[in-house]
């Protein structure tokens, strides 16, 4: 078990897991969420398809607005992480193909 796991974060997945549809995501992520914290995620997960596309890290920065070390962090768990971003992108380019 990774050090920062434990079971209220467990629990936390568990609930996402339970969301149905957009909307049950949209109001959840709302109440649990600031409106700076689901930006914050939101900018990553674009990051990440930037820099899956081979965009440079001004690029990124200029289209996105995140800073050079928020470029830098998604990129090393693209890179080295494990594995959450692939998975997800991959998911996100079937749907789009569909």
């Amino acid at each position: 078990m990774k050090p920062y796991h434990n079971e209220l974060i467990k629990e936390f997945y568990e609930a996402i897991l339970l969301l149905e549809n957009q909307t049950e995501c949209d109001k959840f992520f709302e109440d649990i969420c600031t409106v700076k914290e689901l930006q914050d995620i939101s900018q990553r997960l674009s990051v990440a398809k930037m820099l899956k596309e081979g965009k440079s890290y001004q690029v990124i920065s200029k289209e996105t607005g995140a800073s050079t070390a928020t470029i830098s962090r998604v990129n090393r768990c693209l890179l080295y992480g494990s594995g959450g971003y692939e998975t997800i992108l991959k998911r996100i380019k079937n749907e789009d193909e569909q």
